[in-house]
C-alpha cells in the first residue's frame, strides 16, 4: 500500500490551517502544521514532508527568508515550496519568492486548486532529470550551471572531484543494493564535512555512481578534503564483512575472470583552483585538468587528495596528501550501528532501515532509533559514551 504524501503547512493564520487541514486530511494526505518560521531547519528535515506549503502572511520578510534557507540546504533543497500571498503584497515580493520558491497561489486559496498546484510540483520533482535519485543532490546540468555561473563572477573558488576506489568491486561482491549504501554514506559524510568545515555558499553535487563534485573557498579546501578522509576511512569498512575488514581486502573477479585481492574502498579526491580569471576559462579546460589529476591518483593506493594550480606541470603539482586512518581500520572503533549489532540489540535489517532514514534527513541516528523505538531513550548515553571511548562520535 501507497504511503501517504506528507504535506507540511506554515501559517500563523488559524483559520488557513483549519481549511487546509480539514480538505487535504480528507483526501488522504498526511498533514503537518508549523504556525511560525523556524530558525533551526532540523524538525523540517525530521518530516522529510513532499511539498512544503507556506503562507507568507503579507510577505513578511521573516517568511520569505525560510524559502532560502530552505533551498540552501542541501537535504531540503529539492521538496517542493508553494507560497501563498495577498495579491495587494505579489508585485513588490516577487522578485524576493523567484529566489526560493517553485510556485504561488493568491490567498486565500481554493483548495482544490491548491490541491491541483501540489500533485503537479510532486510530479515535477519526482521526474526531475537534475538530480540524482538516490542522494538528492544535484547532478548533470545544475553541476555545470552552478559552475558556469562561478566563471561569470571571476571570485576565487576551488572545485573538487572525488570518487571512490575500489567500488566496483566492492558493488560486483556484496550486491548494488549494499553499493547504493556506501554511495549514500558517502554522500552524507561529505555534506556533514563541507555543513562544518565549508561557507555558506558552497555547493554540493552527485555527478552518478560513486562519483561528487564540490565547490568551496580555496582557504577551506583542504581542510575540506582532510576531515572528509578521515572520516571516509574510518567510516567505511563497516560495510564489510567482519572478515573482510580483519584481512584488508575482498576476493574479486577482475576483467579477465581472474581472482584478485583488492584492497577495502578508498577516495580519491581532484582538487582544482582558480584564483585569478585567467586561471581557466572555461569548463572544458577544468575538466581536463581535472582528467590528468584523476589518472595520476589512481596509481597511489590508500585515500588520498592532490590539488592543482593552473601554470603548474603535472609534476610541479602539489604532492598527493593523505590522511591516517587512525582507529578507522575496525580494530578498537565501532560506529553506534556497528556497537548495536555486536550487543544484538537490533539486526541487519533494522539498523539498514534506520541508517537509510539518517542519511536521507541528516538526524541523527541515536535519535531515529529511538524513534523506532530500537533503543530506549535511557540506554542512548551510555552507548554513544561507549562510541566515544572508542574513538568515534555516534
Amino acid at each position: 500500500m501507497e504511503k501517504a504524501k506528507k504535506i507540511l503547512i506554515i501559517s500563523s493564520d488559524k483559520n488557513l490551517r483549519e481549511v487546509l487541514t480539514f480538505c487535504f486530511d480528507g483526501w488522504g494526505y498526511e498533514v503537518f502544521i508549523q504556525e511560525a518560521p523556524l530558525a533551526d531547519m532540523t524538525p523540517i528535515r525530521r518530516i522529510s514532508p513532499h511539498v512544503i506549503i507556506i503562507d507568507v502572511h503579507s510577505a513578511s520578510r521573516q517568511h520569505l527568508e525560510i524559502c532560502r534557507h530552505l533551498k540552501a540546504d542541501f537535504l531540503t533543497a529539492f521538496i517542493p515550496m508553494i507560497t501563498l500571498i495577498n495579491k495587494r503584497q505579489l508585485r513588490s515580493h516577487l522578485l524576493d519568492l523567484k529566489q526560493g520558491v517553485d510556485d504561488y497561489l493568491i490567498k486565500p486559496p481554493d483548495p482544490l486548486d491548491l490541491r491541483i498546484r501540489i500533485e503537479m510540483a510532486m510530479r515535477r520533482a519526482q521526474s526531475s532529470f537534475y538530480a540524482s535519485p538516490l542522494t538528492g543532490f544535484p547532478s548533470g546540468r545544475i553541476i555545470e550551471e552552478v559552475l558556469t555561473e562561478r566563471f561569470k563572477q571571476s571570485a576565487p573558488f576551488s572545485f573538487g572531484y572525488l570518487d571512490i576506489d575500489n567500488f566496483k568491486y566492492f558493488n560486483d561482491v556484496y550486491s548494488y543494493l549494499k553499493g547504493d549504501r556506501a554511495i549514500m554514506q558517502t554522500a552524507y559524510i561529505l555534506y556533514t564535512v563541507i555543513k562544518k568545515f565549508g561557507g555558506d555558499g558552497d555547493f554540493i553535487g552527485h555527478i552518478g555512481g560513486d562519483d561528487f563534485v564540490f565547490i568551496t573557498a580555496p582557504d577551506k579546501a583542504q581542510r575540506i578534503c582532510q576531515n572528509f578522509i578521515a572520516l571516509f576511512d574510518k567510516v567505511m569498512p563497516f560495510h564489510y564483512s567482519p572478515q573482510d575488514r580483519r584481512q584488508g581486502y575482498i576476493a574479486a573477479r577482475d576483467r579477465t575472470h581472474t581472482v584478485k585481492q583488492v584492497p577495502l574502498m578508498s577516495v580519491s579526491v581532484a582538487l582544482i583552483t582558480r584564483r585569478e580569471p585567467s586561471d581557466f576559462k572555461n569548463i572544458v579546460e577544468i575538466n581536463e585538468r581535472l582528467a590528468e589529476i584523476k589518472h595520476y591518483l589512481k596509481g597511489i593506493p590508500g585515500s588520498k587528495f592532490m590539488s592543482d594550480r593552473r601554470n603548474a606541470r603535472l609534476k610541479e603539482h602539489h604532492a598527493p596528501q593523505t590522511v591516517g586512518r587512525g582507529d578507522g581500520d575496525g580494530v578498537s572503533y565501532r560506529p553506534l550501528g556497528q556497537l548495536l549489532l555486536e550487543k544484538k540489540m537490533v539486526s541487519a535489517e533494522q539498523l539498514d532501515e534506520a541508517l537509510s532514514v539518517h542519511w536521507r534527513r541528516g538526524i541523527l541516528l541515536g535519535e531515529i532509533l529511538t524513534e523506532m523505538g530500537l533503543v530506549q531513550e535511557g540506554e542512548l548515553p551510555a552507548l554513544l559514551e561507549e562510541v566515544a571511548r572508542n574513538g568515534g562520535h555516534g
